[in-house]
């Protein structure tokens, strides 16, 4: 396996030269634990990872005291905005009215500044202010341990929710459960099947030129980029899938589109943002399909062990935990 400091290194081709060298001095072992590099105009330079902000200096230490830090200016925005979209803008219009640029390996990077509108809505973001690159860690295995509280006896899943704040390792989660799914896991006697996935922010698959660059199983379908309320009913009409995994849940239209899988008698497996089932209850949408129990199985992640840790797995129906 690629060591987790190469991804890190391999993204700084896409960051202004001037920034790239600086974050290249960074530590390896630092590296292997960044998940965000901020850009900000007339700002200090910014690394995130574990909840935590830190400022990088011009030798690559990460320090908490700005005074003696780099600061970013718009030459650099538009330089690495120029190696984002390889110097072809137009290439990436669609993307950018969506804000962000998906990457090879499924890294992401967002963009903030002047959004332009017109008579279909926005059409494109101008005078960037702001460039956000996230980076995709892949972590096989992740959902291992758990797979046995989502699998049923008669060889299908448990429809499952997952329940997160930003930043804690829902998506990577996600991620492994499709493949294991996908798969299938022989220790388990638990056979493949078949996973249509709506990744409507380009951040499960990290689908790049039409290949998804993560491994999400041999039996998985992707809609990159597609709406939830579009895509669902589209993999039900068209892939036949067995299992529906989707990226985060909000509005009135997805969970219009949930009740018509769930009439198909597809699985659902879902994330959304939140700190815990008290939390996600006080959301009209989301309340609903809780109050409904429509989901058989909620994890509920935190960091308070380190991004990714499952605080707990609840049942869906009775609300008590299942691994305590």
């Amino acid at each position: 396996m690629m060591d987790e400091s190469l991804i890190f290194d391999y993204l700084l081709q896409y960051i202004s030269p001037e920034i790239s060298n600086i974050l290249f001095k960074i530590s390896k072992d630092e590296k292997r634990k960044i998940e965000e590099i901020r850009l900000r105009n007339n700002s200090p330079l910014m690394v995130c990872y574990g909840g935590g902000d830190y400022y990088v200096s011009r030798n690559g230490k990460l320090i908490e005291n700005e005074k003696y830090n780099f600061m970013v200016s718009k030459k650099h925005l538009f330089k690495t905005f120029q190696l984002v979209s390889n110097y072809s803008i137009y290439a990436f219009e669609e993307e950018i009215r969506n804000g962000f640029i998906t990457l090879k390996g499924g890294h992401r990077v967002g963009i903030a500044g002047k959004i332009i509108y017109g008579p279909n809505g926005i059409e494109t973001i101008k005078d960037i202010s702001s460039l956000n690159i996230r980076i995709a860690r892949e972590k096989i295995g992740v959902s291992d341990e758990i797979m046995k509280y989502l699998i049923k006896e008669s060889n299908s899943i448990y429809h499952t929710l997952i329940v997160s704040p930003p930043q804690c390792g829902k998506t990577t989660l996600l991620r492994d459960i499709i493949r294991n799914i996908s798969n299938g896991m022989p220790g388990v006697n638990f056979k493949g099947r078949k996973v249509g996935v709506v990744d409507e922010r380009s951040e499960i698959a990290g689908v790049y030129n039409g290949i998804p660059q993560k491994n999400i199983g041999e039996r998985t379908d992707v809609l990159d980029g597609c709406l939830k309320k579009d895509g669902i009913i589209m993999l039900i009409r068209a892939m036949s899938p067995e299992i529906i995994a989707t990226d985060e849940l909000g509005g009135k239209e997805d969970i219009k589109a949930i009740y018509e899988a769930l009439k198909a008698g597809v699985i659902l497996i879902s994330t959304v943002h939140g700190k815990d089932l008290e939390d996600i209850m006080t959301k009209n949408n989301l309340g609903e399909l809780i109050e409904g129990k429509i989901f058989e199985r909620i994890i509920i992640l935190d960091n308070s062990k380190g991004v990714g840790t499952i605080r707990d797995i609840l049942d869906g129906h009775t609300f008590i935990s299942v691994i305590n």
